[in-house]
């Protein structure tokens, strides 16, 4: 697992506490904002998981 799919995890799962808490307390700009950082966390770790794929497929065998 590389830097970007781990920090890309990390940002799920801050958007997703942040989105329960929103919905939790009523607070809908709350909830905005853990539905944002979701979708920020989910592009970077497939920014992340595309790397991962050319570096695998580039790397020379043997």
């Amino acid at each position: 697992m590389n830097r970007d799919q781990m920090k890309g995890t990390a940002e799920k799962v801050k958007g997703k506490v942040n989105e329960a808490l929103g919905r939790a307390t009523g607070d809908r700009k709350q909830e905005v904002k853990g539905d944002v950082q979701q979708a920020t966390g989910e592009a970077r770790k497939k920014a992340g998981d595309v790397k991962d794929t050319v570096k695998n497929t580039t790397r020379k065998p043997g």
